[in-house]
């Protein structure tokens, strides 16, 4: 048995199921060419999830946007408009700056 990530017709992961090959192929759980496996080894980048999206021209999955200011980088990794300083801090996205992190 395999993991399939289901997806809709914007490529966004909408369901994850357990299945074989041969089951997904048989077209019973709908076109075969919405079910995209993945697995936790990291095939296509990252193990899917409901809400990830599926890049068809690079068999990758990708994690939602964390932020509207974050954009893709060419690995496909979300990254902020400034750099993460060192240490324990947190994207404000109002401010558009990193707050520090104050454990108690």
């Amino acid at each position: 048995m395999s993991k399939f990530a289901k997806i809709d017709e914007n490529n966004k992961v909408i369901q994850i199921i357990e299945a074989t090959i041969e089951y997904v192929n048989s077209g019973q759980l709908g076109n075969p060419n919405n079910f995209i496996e993945t697995n936790v080894m990291g095939l296509r980048k990252v193990y899917a999830a409901i809400g990830y999206t599926y890049n068809k021209e690079h068999d990758i999955f990708i994690l939602p946007q964390p932020y509207s200011s974050w954009t893709l980088d060419e690995n496909f990794d979300w990254q902020p408009p400034i750099s993460q300083p060192e240490g324990n801090y947190s994207w404000n996205e109002e401010t558009q700056t990193w707050d520090l992190v104050i454990n108690e």
